[in-house]
């Protein structure tokens, strides 16, 4: 079982090295499933739509709602979250070499989200790289059982690990 995370404190940092990442991988020749966020602020508000490319050149889906400008709570759309993860199944069932899920967020911890799909992927033996929230440290490392190595944030690290991780996966098949 290959699972690695990373996590950064800026914000908006971990999707934009997990999107040079996932597009790296692919122009060397990967087979990458899985998805990337972009997001884009919000004139007059604190929020942000969140968007996912579907790897490799999948839909991008909206998995924000606007729930007003005075609100607080979560503004992630499950429904659309869970859109997300079944297109996300289609590429993975067709062969990848790679799964790169852009955050192990709160739906994540709770068992829902993509948690299922990276079991899945896990148990075919495809390595498996997720963006971690720090808040949901604990869930994901009783998910991992332990296994999950931490990456430093960079590009070079998240290179190195993924052209070795499926090298290797391609050699035990």
């Amino acid at each position: 079982m290959k699972i690695a995370y990373v996590t950064t404190t800026d914000k908006g940092a971990t999707d934009r090295l997990l999107t040079t990442a996932a597009n790296a991988a692919i122009e060397r020749g990967h087979t990458v499933a899985g998805v990337v966020q972009s997001n884009t602020p919000r004139p007059k508000t604190h929020r942000c739509d969140m968007d996912v490319q579907v790897l490799p050149k999948g839909p991008i889906i909206r998995i924000s709602q606007d729930l007003g400008p005075e609100a607080s709570g979560c503004a992630l759309d499950p429904a659309a979250l869970e859109q997300a993860v079944v297109e996300v199944h289609k590429t993975l069932v067709d062969g990848a070499d790679l799964l790169i899920v852009n955050k192990f967020g709160k739906h994540e911890a709770a068992g829902r989200g993509f948690r299922p799909l990276i079991a899945e992927a896990l148990s075919q033996d495809v390595p498996v790289l997720v963006g971690l929230n720090p808040l949901n440290r604990a869930e994901f490392e009783a998910f991992a059982e332990g296994v999950a190595q931490e990456l430093s944030a960079t590009t070079e690290t998240l290179a190195q690990w993924i052209d070795t991780t499926c090298l290797a996966a391609e050699k035990v098949d």
